[in-house]
């Protein structure tokens, strides 16, 4: 009779990267590359393993300079500079600067305009002023007081002075003058020798008095002479058509 031994079947033993160096191990020809081999094997998995999980985008930190690798000379340049201190009483001296500028041209002298010119524009600035037709009137009541005493501040027939006679005339055709010789010059208006008419006042500093036309005027004068008509006396007199004529 035949006996059958049953023999337990085993799987063929598994091969790692561990085991294959473990066998190259016992081969001493193989054993220095195999080694090799196999740590490079494990080093690339690791290497790829953490690569995969490594992020997208990660910042590169920007290197360092290590101190303990500048040399002598380095450290010496990087070295902070020796304090230094200023004693309370310390002075010091600027230099003077002295600054200069070219003065500035003269304006050019304006246009003289001629003394024709300008005597004709002041002929021409007077306007015509038309007479109401009461200076006959006044003429004609003024020489009715010819003969009447100068009296200083008298305002009646009795006598007269100067602005006296001439307020009391005009009064008796319904014009009011002032009662000094300076009031009566703003009195009316101004009318060039050429436009006078008998019945305007004539007035110079200090006296006035009633033109009668053709050069001619009446007034009280001074103490001693009394009112007359005489030819004008003075120079370049004013004028006057008092309001109202």
């Amino acid at each position: 009779m035949t006996n059958t031994v049953d023999r337990a079947k085993h799987r063929a033993p598994r091969r790692t990267p561990i085991s294959g160096v473990a066998l190259a191990a016992a081969n001493p020809t193989v054993r220095r590359g195999a080694l090799v081999a196999s740590s490079s094997a494990l080093v690339l998995t690791m290497v790829a393993t953490t690569a995969s999980a490594a992020p997208a985008s990660f910042d590169v930190a920007t290197p360092k300079a290590r101190l303990t690798t500048l040399t002598d000379g380095a450290l010496a340049s990087l070295s902070l500079s020796p304090t230094v201190k200023v004693a309370a009483d310390a002075e010091f001296s600027v230099p003077e600067v002295t600054a200069s500028a070219e003065a500035a041209p003269e304006p050019e002298p304006e246009p003289v305009v001629s003394s024709s010119r300008s005597s004709s524009r002041t002929a021409t600035s007077y306007t015509a002023v038309p007479s109401s037709g009461l200076g006959a009137a006044v003429a004609s009541i003024a020489l009715r007081y010819i003969g009447v005493p100068y009296v200083y501040g008298g305002t009646t027939p009795d006598g007269f002075d100067c602005s006296g006679f001439t307020q009391y005339v005009y009064a008796q055709v319904g014009i009011s003058l002032p009662r000094t010789s300076d009031a009566q010059r703003y009195a009316g208006v101004v009318v060039p020798a050429s436009q006078a008419q008998p019945g305007d006042l004539i007035w110079s500093p200090g006296h006035v008095g009633i033109y009668l036309g053709d050069g001619q005027h009446i007034a009280a004068r001074h103490p001693g002479t009394p009112i007359y008509v005489s030819p004008i006396y003075v120079s370049n007199p004013v004028f006057i058509r008092p309001y109202g004529m």
